[in-house]
């Protein structure tokens, strides 16, 4: 089984989940061995050109990377048909799946499609959309990825809509006795990564941040943001 609990990090500091997107494309093997001990899990974006404007990771390359990491893969679906792709993408060595709700005719068919093959299932919280979409699939949900920018697009600002959501749906898990992780995708940067530390994210989906800064100095600096944290 894929080791996604990130051992050897420190307990309780926010956690990664390593956008391969931003990794050097050319070489992804390479790139996954460098950032490896640094990450708890990976996040590989999926696009089919229909429900967003790019083309992205798809189940023959996802399988081929699998071999190269211990560490679980979650699997965001940007596509026009996520249940479709429950199953190519499971047999591909996903071990969690996160969808957008309004890609799908009937989510809590995509949710129980997805823990039907073992795996965690997740959906995507978009910029426009309110807390309360999610009401009705709260009990079938192990992730919940809010996200910060336009589906598809690198590179832009985090909306500062984001950590509100945040803050509102660690509420309704606490409230519920809830075991959901949060987890925040899209403008993930050094300015707004404490915003979210603050709002109770349980992961951040890094991509330069990780890729392009030295990642032991980075993982250091969110284990200072953790203890900041802490009640005195």
């Amino acid at each position: 089984m894929p080791n996604g609990s990130g051992r050897g990090l420190t307990a309780g500091m926010l956690k990664c989940s390593t956008s391969l997107w931003s990794a050097d494309l050319t070489n992804l093997a390479a790139e996954m061995r460098r950032i490896e001990p640094f990450t708890e899990r990976w996040h590989l974006d999926v696009a089919d050109g229909h429900y967003v404007k790019s083309m992205l990771f798809f189940p023959d390359l996802v399988a081929q990377l699998r071999k190269h990491s211990s560490k679980s893969f979650e699997v965001h679906l940007m596509v026009s048909d996520p249940l479709a792709w429950v199953d190519p993408f499971v047999e591909a060595g996903a071990d969690i799946l996160l969808f957008c709700l309004n890609a799908a005719n009937n989510p809590g068919e995509v949710l129980k499609a997805i823990k039907a093959r073992g795996k965690r299932a997740g959906c995507s919280l978009l910029i426009h959309e309110s807390i309360e979409c999610i009401e009705p699939f709260w009990d079938d949900l192990d992730v919940l990825c809010v996200v910060g920018t336009a589906m598809g697009i690198k590179g832009a600002s985090m909306d500062a809509c984001v950590p509100h959501k945040i803050k509102r749906a660690r509420e309704i898990i606490s409230q519920r006795g809830l075991a959901t992780q949060i987890e925040a995708d899209g403008g993930i940067r050094r300015e707004t990564v404490p915003l979210l530390a603050a709002a109770g994210a349980d992961y951040i989906v890094p991509g330069s941040l990780m890729f392009k800064e030295d990642p032991m100095a980075m993982r250091k600096w969110l284990a200072s943001l953790s203890s900041s944290q802490q009640p005195a």
